[in-house]
């Protein structure tokens, strides 16, 4: 999963390079926390958030697959 996030993340940004993606293992789930350049963070988000649910929805269906729980945090 965290490669997966880290592949769309750097096709999206300006600043591929900045693009790290921490994995957080929880008791039920997994917490995959996006980090990116903050003049990158418009891009992830998108208008409305639209670009972030896209890769959440992405995520998840990846996830699902492998009967696992994943969150994406997109943080600063």
């Amino acid at each position: 999963m965290k490669e997966l996030v880290e592949l769309i993340s750097r096709s999206i940004v300006d600043n591929p390079k900045q693009v790290k993606v921490n994995e957080v293992e929880g008791a039920k789930s997994v917490i995959l926390e996006l980090q990116v350049a903050e003049e990158d963070m418009g891009k992830v988000i998108g208008k409305r958030g639209r670009i972030a649910k896209a890769i959440r929805t992405v995520v998840k269906a990846a996830a699902t697959k492998e009967g696992k729980r994943v969150i994406v945090e997109i943080i600063q």
